[in-house]
């Protein structure tokens, strides 16, 4: 078998207007479909980042060109089980971990598994996930403004009731710190000891604030404490002056990271992504090292679609150490490009798929119509800053702001 192609299509759903420390998403978030054809009539897909800051594709060309179109002349003809091979000649993790997952979909097809039985064989048949909780201003969704902590418990209490999550997740760096304290302290009397709380300010706050609030945090009883400040040598720090755990996907996000944060004592859990660490065989190994140095290992997200929702519930299901519940943006999507339902949460979990290769297909018809959205957008990138900026023109993107 040998691959003839690579194809790229950018979409665009609606995104709610979630905050953050950077600012506001905007009306429209942006991924990118990857598909990958072959002389056998399979097709594999994958999906990846938008143009985006930071991202692999660049804002100033369509995706598709730069990596993508470097990474085409290099697949074709190349069997799709050489991935070894493959990841030498495409090194950049973002580009090869969308070309990973989709040979890996049209190996399963091939050989009618799923992905998850390609790569050793799940260790659990339900993946853990927590809600995703976001301060929001008012927009076109069921969740309407959320910009107080009073406001913050009765979103939580809609995830917990419509999707039974156990673990609340807490996006901070919003309002100033006592607030998001109050937040926390008004989620703990709510919802008792029986759930897990998080905090993520985003590496918002100086070295000097973490630890002040990390200590006024210490009575509520976290699960960890994500990314209070920026950089690893912030993170020990505040590591030396506080009981709370924390947690990175920022100060840790390549394998050469890792010995520098063991060095330091910096983090207690690294949230691994298989979008920019370099697929689920790099999601694996992470989960390897991670139990090497006796870290903790759960999962970050960003917005994204129901490709990526598989490819999440696959990596988790394929990490025996991954014990804590994932992050995903998934409970915000209002609409998904596959084929049938979306993704249903049970009792905080979801189902990991069973068909073969990554276990959903592409809806063409809303395939053409993401597309289509895409095409007529005033923008091709998100940025958080910038929708921030249209609401408030005096928003500055300080760090750290507190």
């Amino acid at each position: 078998m040998r691959i003839t192609d690579l194809k790229t299509t950018p979409v665009a759903f609606p995104d709610p207007p979630l905050r953050n420390a950077w600012g506001v998403h905007a009306p429209l978030a942006f991924r990118t479909i990857v598909e990958l054809t072959t002389d056998e009539g399979i097709t594999g897909i994958a999906e990846t980042y938008g143009a985006s800051v930071g991202s692999v594709l660049s804002s100033e060309s369509e995706p598709g060109q730069g990596p993508f179109a470097a990474a085409r002349r290099v697949l074709i003809g190349m069997d799709p089980y050489h991935l070894n091979r493959i990841r030498i000649l495409i090194p950049s993790p973002r580009v090869y971990q969308a070309v990973e997952i989709a040979c890996l979909d049209i190996i399963g097809q091939a050989v009618g598994k799923p992905i998850c039985d390609l790569l050793g064989g799940a260790v659990r048949d339900r993946v853990l996930f927590a809600a995703y909780l976001f301060f929001k201003y008012d927009g076109d969704d069921p969740w309407g403004e959320v910009n107080t902590p009073e406001a913050m418990v009765r979103e939580a209490e809609m995830f917990v009731e419509r999707y039974g999550f156990r673990t609340l997740k807490l996006k901070g760096g919003v309002l100033p710190p006592a607030e998001e304290v109050e937040t926390i302290r008004l989620l703990r009397e709510r919802f008792g000891p029986e759930y897990q709380l998080r905090l993520d300010p985003n590496a918002i706050w100086s070295v000097e604030t973490s630890i002040r609030v990390a200590q006024q945090l210490e009575p509520y009883d976290l699960e960890y404490l994500e990314d209070p400040t920026w950089g690893i040598a912030g993170m020990a720090e505040v590591a030396r002056r506080t009981a709370i755990p924390l947690a990175t996907n920022m100060c840790v996000t390549r394998f050469e990271d890792i010995p520098q944060a063991v060095r330091a004592s910096a983090v207690n859990v690294i949230l691994g992504d298989h979008h920019s660490w370099g697929g689920l065989t790099a999601f694996q190994r992470l989960g390897h090292v991670c139990a090497t140095f006796s870290l903790g290992m759960s999962m970050h997200s960003n917005t994204h679609l129901g490709l990526s929702m598989a490819a999440m519930i696959h990596a988790a299901a394929i990490t025996p150490n991954l014990i804590t519940a994932c992050d995903t943006h998934y409970m915000w999507l209002q609409e998904d490009i596959i084929v049938g339902d979306m993704f249903r949460f049970e009792e905080g979990m979801l189902r990991v798929p069973t068909a073969p290769g990554l276990g959903v297909r592409l809806d063409r018809d809303k395939l053409a119509r993401f597309h289509e959205r895409y095409l007529k957008s005033q923008e091709r990138m998100r940025d958080d800053t910038a929708a921030m900026r249209r609401r408030d023109p005096n928003y500055l993107p300080l760090r750290p702001r507190w």
